[in-house]
């Protein structure tokens, strides 16, 4: 087990990405924090989980910096921070009516809890965030909002890692092309796409945020990690 003796919270969990996420935590020892706003839902995940290892909630919204510090705060200790939110709108420049959901959840929102996780974080933690393969390659017409915030949260990972160097605090981050789905526990997921498909199940990307939470990523810092199968090389 990888991450024995680790506590891992995760904000904003949804039923593909996060509880993957969770799920392949716990295999690997860390006990685990979930959060999002939809109580029933963490409830759920947390029944289907806890009899692999430690798992708890927090029910709350981290759409402010006052939210976000209450969240960390009900979630305790912690070792090491995973920011899941999330959200997809299309619009273009002609309609910008998407712009401020998406600079808040994919800018702003992991900078509000990075911003109160730090006084329990500590040498050793690891922090990742999520960008996107829109956001760091190409581009796409209808997702302006959506790609500008998850190149700002790509820069950020970049810009908290230098600024969290003296501590011993890495910030990375993965940029997934296209999470398809729910996550549903112990299936056989490879057989749900191939190589080079643009979707592909929750579980390739959240054992990739497992690997970098292990002493085997200790050397990676300040970087975006294209997960994507090799798609990107088609667009």
């Amino acid at each position: 087990m990888r991450l024995k003796g680790r506590r891992v919270l995760i904000v904003g969990v949804s039923k593909g990405l996060g509880y993957a996420l969770a799920y392949f935590l716990l295999k690997e020892g860390a006990s685990v924090v979930i959060n999002s706003r939809n109580e029933e839902k963490l409830k759920e995940i947390k029944k289907s989980l806890e009899s692999i290892g430690e798992i708890t909630y927090v029910v709350g919204d981290v759409s402010t910096l006052e939210k976000a510090r209450e969240v960390v705060e009900k979630a305790g200790n912690f070792t090491d921070l995973v920011v899941t939110v999330g959200g997809y709108i299309e619009d273009t420049v002609e309609d910008l009516k998407a712009l401020d959901e998406m600079i808040n959840n994919h800018i702003k929102i992991p900078l509000y809890v990075v911003h109160y996780s730090l006084s329990k974080l500590k040498e050793g933690s690891t922090i990742v965030l999520v960008s996107a393969i829109r956001g760091i390659y190409t581009a796409y017409p209808t997702q302006l909002s959506y790609a500008v915030g998850k190149a700002g949260l790509a820069k950020e990972v970049e810009i908290l890692a230098s600024e969290l160097l003296s501590r011993g605090i890495r910030v990375v981050g993965i940029a997934p092309s296209f999470i398809d789905g729910d996550f549903v526990p112990d299936r056989d997921w490879k057989k749900l796409r191939k190589l080079g498909d643009f979707k592909a199940p929750p579980e390739d990307f959240a054992r990739v945020i497992v690997w970098l939470l292990t002493e085997e990523a200790e050397w990676v810092n300040g970087v975006v990690i294209p997960v994507d199968g090799g798609a990107r090389l088609k667009l």
